[in-house]
């Protein structure tokens, strides 16, 4: 198991079922941590961690939780974003509200964290998003959200040739649907019938060994 004492982590989305289980594991492995999310109760679930209650709709949560873990361990090693949201039903019964919570969401607080993160990360750091398998393959009655996650996808592809310069990896994860509950946590719409997902465990495992290791890109394949 890789030691990471001496490592300083943001976790974004930790209070979500993913965020979580991917700041245990940098935990377990002796990284300094911090976890943001809306939820200051799941947060204080994961342990001794330094939290940060955040809403990513807020246009400068992005900033404010890259500085408050940056201020708080002296440097930043690496960024996870694993915060998200989902959206069920045809194109044309996705009121403007929803768009705007899956834009805000599922692209502009990626963004804005990377966007916060790539001045300040110390060289040879990574900062990983968690797209999604609809940024590859586009869903009926999925439209706006693969659609914002395809972009955020774009996103980090682009942003990776970019960050090269200042010694910085941008990894690109798009796992198949997952077991973690959030299609029962849709801001709208009723979820389709859908197979039974891969373990929550077995993706975060997968997650941390390609934020740990050298991969920028993780398709829906790779898991």
């Amino acid at each position: 198991m890789t030691d990471l004492s001496g490592k300083a982590y943001l976790v974004v989305g930790a209070s979500g079922a993913l965020g979580s289980l991917i700041a245990r594991l940098l935990a377990d492995r002796g990284a300094d941590l911090t976890v943001t999310g809306r939820s200051a109760d799941a947060l204080a679930a994961i342990g001794d961690v330094h939290a940060v209650t955040a809403d990513l709709r807020d246009p400068d949560a992005g900033r404010t939780v890259v500085e408050a873990a940056r201020e708080k361990h002296g440097r930043l090693d690496g960024v996870v974003i694993a915060a998200g949201v989902v959206a069920f039903g045809p194109l044309t019964d996705i009121d403007d509200d929803t768009v705007d919570d899956l834009v805000l969401v599922d692209f502009l607080a990626p963004l804005r964290v990377l966007r916060a993160a790539l001045p300040v990360l110390e060289p040879g750091g990574v900062i990983l998003g968690i797209s999604a398998v609809v940024a590859e393959k586009p869903m009926p009655n999925m439209a706006v959200y693969s659609a914002v996650k395809a972009a955020t996808a774009a996103l980090f592809t682009a942003a990776r040739t970019e960050a090269r310069r200042r010694r910085i990896r941008v990894v690109d994860v798009r796992p198949p649907h997952t077991e973690t509950g959030l299609a029962g946590r849709a801001i709208a719409g009723d979820p389709p019938r859908l197979p039974t997902g891969l373990d929550p465990d077995a993706v975060a495992e997968r997650i941390v060994a390609a934020l740990l290791g050298s991969e920028t890109e993780l398709a829906s394949t790779d898991f």
